[in-house]
């Protein structure tokens, strides 16, 4: 069996700047998705936190209507008490009787004036829930409407991009699987520590592209041999001869087409 020959270094160059084109390419996809998904995630964490608010708003004021309830039934017990001992007052045999039975009347007013008090208080606090429920409910309908808004947003980029993306994952694994791991490893390392990922770009009027710093006419030779993969020194991105990369972006151009 013969023994598979091992790719050129121009052959290496030409694969990695084609996979750092179709990363590139799904990061320009995620990019217009931007912040969309975790807007969509925020906004659904503060709905369900306004419905959570509202059911317990709901179950204070239960709790209070209870409240207010056994109040009202505390008042009636002491109105039956209050007559109760009235009639015994007609009936006492001496003032000490008379007196300790003045004193659980007046006990009981007390209590009476106590609960409608109290029963006065819980209607002040259920207004004022009422009012928070107004205000949370109109929050609630506010951020559900945004919500539907931002998710239909994301809805129509997904269903415009997904099947894309998906391809171009799908081709950026098979190139991988085409370049030796320690140079995909290179360029993964690279990726991640450069902004906008680009890990490998071509030479751009004497400069690495994306940067300022001009590589001398030596080493831009040397880039455009094509015999050895070089980086920037400063960036430590692999750079590329410009026709070179002309040429993969209309070679790559014409497969994202047909995606």
């Amino acid at each position: 069996m013969a023994k598979k020959t091992e790719a050129t270094v121009e052959e290496k160059l030409r694969a990695l700047y084609d996979l750092q084109l179709i990363d590139s390419r799904v990061d320009e996809i995620r990019s217009v998705r931007g912040e969309l998904p975790l807007e969509v995630e925020d906004l659904e964490d503060e709905v369900l936190g306004l419905k959570t608010r509202l059911d317990k708003l709901k179950t204070d004021v239960e709790t209070i209507n209870f409240e207010i309830g056994a109040k009202k039934n505390l008042i009636e017990e002491s109105k039956v008490l209050i007559k109760k001992y009235a009639e015994q007052q007609k009936n006492v045999r001496n003032s000490r009787e008379f007196n300790s039975l003045t004193k659980e009347v007046e006990f009981q007013e007390l209590e009476i004036q106590l609960a409608e008090k109290n029963i006065k208080e819980f209607k002040a606090q259920i207004d004022q829930k009422k009012e928070v429920v107004s205000e949370t409910k109109e929050r609630l309908t506010e951020r559900e409407a945004h919500l539907k808004h931002k998710k239909s947003e994301l809805d129509a980029i997904l269903a415009e991009t997904e099947k894309e993306e998906k391809a171009l994952l799908a081709k950026s694994e098979k190139y991988e699987e085409q370049i030796e791991e320690r140079l995909v490893m290179a360029y993964k390392r690279i990726r991640n520590n450069v902004k906008n990922g680009l890990a490998v770009v071509p030479v751009e009027r004497g400069a690495s592209g994306g940067s300022f710093f001009t590589i001398p006419p030596q080493v831009q030779v040397e880039i455009a041999s094509r015999k050895k993969i070089i980086t920037d020194e400063h960036s430590g991105r692999i750079l590329v001869d410009p026709t070179l990369a002309e040429e993969e972006q209309q070679k790559m151009g014409e497969l994202f087409s047909k995606l």
